[in-house]
């Protein structure tokens, strides 16, 4: 038996800031004959794919060195091993700057530049790669993401083995509307004040959750089947069966689980993860990321252990879940094939 209690999610796929939870499995788990602790203690390594360079919104100016040096020591003690940090952008710092930041820590953090294809081409991707960038990250694009303009950004990292993290589906943001609501929750209502005063700081998204399908990855893949690719969030809502069909048929293609408990309900119920890879998505094909709160990494890992437990997933599958597959996505592990 497992219970437990509820906590409010965090992604870009989907914030509830101070909302209750959709979704029962939470840190607080508790297993009939089983030790938590020890549990903690055999913890398999963990591989993050998606972790956003921490900003404080409020304070955009504010110096994001404490911030990093803080989030290292967080997921560090979270049990993450590595972790992609994914840099620059609208809203992180210059790449040099981040780039300068994150050399403290090259043994946990991976640095993931977040490009727009707009402005980087294949060169651009290059000068990245030579800065010391080992893996891309796309989101917002003006354009789809199989638009021909962008191919030269893409050929260039696959050539140069940059793994390319895109998100998918609606950009999620603030509250999460199907859990909570200012009229019924003063946090919710707090967070909503807040939103306004950003609002008023910052100019209109040109974003289209149809520039960001699955289907994209596939034009992708078929282009350059070497390039390795990650979908964020499952696909996101509306998309798990768009992407279960790519990651079907292309070798190179894995997503993410990030995204928040929403979509971790929705793997459990709509079975995109079972055990002997009887879901939707083979166990191969699927890697970690939290694209969460740097406080709630820990609640976040605990939750996927508990759905993990309530899968009843191999040893093995969790190992890969945890870390082989993304390990093996960005290098630090050969492939392994049957056989062998």
């Amino acid at each position: 038996m497992i219970t437990a209690v509820q906590s409010p999610g965090y992604g870009d796929a989907g914030v509830a800031e101070g909302a209750p939870s959709a979704w029962p499995l939470r840190a607080e788990v508790i297993h009939s004959g089983h030790n938590p602790l020890l549990a903690l203690q055999v913890r398999m390594k963990i591989f993050d794919v998606h972790i956003h360079f921490p900003r404080n919104w409020e304070k955009p100016e504010e110096d994001q060195e404490p911030m990093v040096d803080r989030l290292a020591e967080v997921a560090t003690a979270a049990g993450i091993t590595k972790g992609c940090m994914l840099t620059g952008g609208r809203f992180g710092p210059s790449y040099e700057r981040g780039m300068e930041i994150l050399q403290r820590y090259r043994e946990l953090f991976i640095p993931v530049a977040v490009i727009d294809p707009e402005e980087i081409d294949g060169d651009g991707v290059q000068r990245l790669h030579d800065m010391g960038y080992r893996g891309l990250k796309l989101i917002g694009v003006a354009r789809d993401y199989d638009e021909p303009d962008y191919m030269p950004a893409y050929a260039r990292a696959q050539d140069l083995g940059m793994p390319i993290l895109f998100h998918m589906g609606v950009i999620g943001g603030g509250l999460d509307y199907s859990i909570t609501h200012p009229r019924r929750d003063a946090a919710a209502a707090q967070a909503y004040q807040r939103m306004l005063a950003m609002q008023d700081r910052m100019p209109p998204r040109n974003v289209s959750a149809s520039r960001m399908s699955p289907l994209h990855l596939d034009t992708i893949a078929n282009r350059f089947p070497k390039l390795r690719i990650i979908g964020a969030h499952i696909g996101n809502q509306g998309n798990y069966e768009y992407g279960a069909s790519v990651a079907r048929w292309r070798h190179n293609v894995y997503f993410d689980m990030s995204g928040g408990e929403t979509i971790e309900r929705h793997m459990v119920e709509r079975k995109l993860l079972a055990r002997d890879s009887g879901g939707e998505f083979g166990v191969e094909k699927l890697v970690f990321g939290s694209d969460c709160n740097m406080d709630d990494i820990r609640a976040h890992i605990d939750r996927f252990e508990a759905m993990y437990d309530l899968l009843e997933l191999s040893s093995d599958e969790r190992e890969r879940l945890w870390w082989s597959n993304a390990a093996e996505i960005y290098g630090l592990e050969a492939p392994a094939f049957a056989g062998e």
